[in-house]
């Protein structure tokens, strides 16, 4: 189906009441729900689950077999790698409904989630952090850290174009691709120059 404004595969399900963005592409046989904002500029891979009232940014890039749910935001420029999960019960049961008891999660601008990772929630990403394939993220992760395994433990730092930083003793780093500078201080990443 092509829009004024964005593109989606004649397969794909949107329900009404969904905002999508200028420049957005839905693949075949995704399903987008009620209440959902895609930004502009994003690219939702095939089989993807958009549940109601998720908030996606601009050019964000989901792959296939994504399951995104009720609580989950991302900011700008946010990639979910294939058949990556958020959750939103800690403690689910068939029998039990706990609609309305949704935990939220917010992935920050720049993140990148791998392949097959899970995504506990309540448990937000920070921005530029980068979650390895097949980790399973059962706590916060701060800005630029690079998480991996089962529970996801920290083991780096990463830059805004997705290199490990390695840092001097005075707690300096350079990105090898941008040139970009990066300070550690008191267990936290920030960009400098």
């Amino acid at each position: 189906m092509e829009t004024s404004n964005y593109y989606a595969h004649e397969t794909a399900v949107i329900d009404k009441g969904c905002q999508i963005g200028a420049g957005s592409k839905i693949w075949h046989f995704s399903h987008i729900m009620p209440g959902c904002i895609i930004g502009e500029h994003c690219n939702v891979g095939q089989n993807v689950v958009i549940s109601p009232e998720v908030v996606l940014g601009n050019n964000v890039k989901i792959q296939n077999n994504v399951s995104i749910y009720t609580g989950v935001t991302c900011d700008d420029d946010v990639f979910l790698g294939p058949s990556c999960v958020f959750t939103n019960v800690t403690n689910p049961r068939s029998a039990v409904v706990r609609r309305g008891q949704y935990a939220k999660t917010h992935v920050g601008k720049g993140a990148s989630i791998g392949a097959n990772a899970t995504i506990v929630c309540g448990h937000d990403i920070g921005q530029y952090a980068f979650i390895g394939a097949g980790a399973v993220v059962t706590k916060t992760v701060p800005d630029f850290a690079l998480v991996v395994g089962n529970p996801a433990r920290q083991r780096g730092w990463m830059s805004e174009f997705g290199h490990k930083l390695e840092f001097d003793a005075n707690g300096k780093a350079t990105c090898p691709e941008s040139g970009q500078e990066y300070e550690l201080k008191e267990n936290a990443v920030k960009r400098i120059a």
